[in-house]
């Protein structure tokens, strides 16, 4: 059975790779990769949120003048036509990634709430 469980999560994989989200989100990409001044307003958009989450992770503190600077690239990144989609298709990936998450986890969560409700 342990064999089978991997096997569905290959199968899964596939299912992902040939699903219009990620098919979009790859067309995406190429599109905002293709032309250096998107790419390299978007890799510094990336590079903001990378170094916030990394303070944030680390339990350091995230300055009111970083707040502003990523607030301001943000919306500068939203202007840009190819970035907006791009960020969109990544939402979308992300809620299905996050739906299927869900599904995945929900054997566990059923066994531990039949736990909690049996003591």
């Amino acid at each position: 059975m342990a064999n089978n469980v991997y096997d569905v999560a290959y199968n899964l994989e596939t299912a992902v790779k040939e699903s219009d989200e990620f098919k979009n989100l790859q067309t995406l990409y190429k599109e905002v990769f293709a032309d250096e001044t998107t790419k390299n307003m978007f890799e510094n958009f990336r590079n903001i949120q990378l170094e916030l989450q990394q303070k944030q992770m680390s339990g350091q503190e995230i300055t009111q003048e970083e707040v502003e600077q990523a607030q301001q690239t943000v919306a500068v990144v939203q202007q840009n036509e190819s970035i907006a989609k791009l960020m969109e298709a990544e939402q979308r990936m992300s809620m299905m990634v996050s739906e299927l998450n869900k599904i995945i986890m929900k054997p566990l969560e059923e066994l531990y709430s039949n736990v909690d409700s049996a003591n």
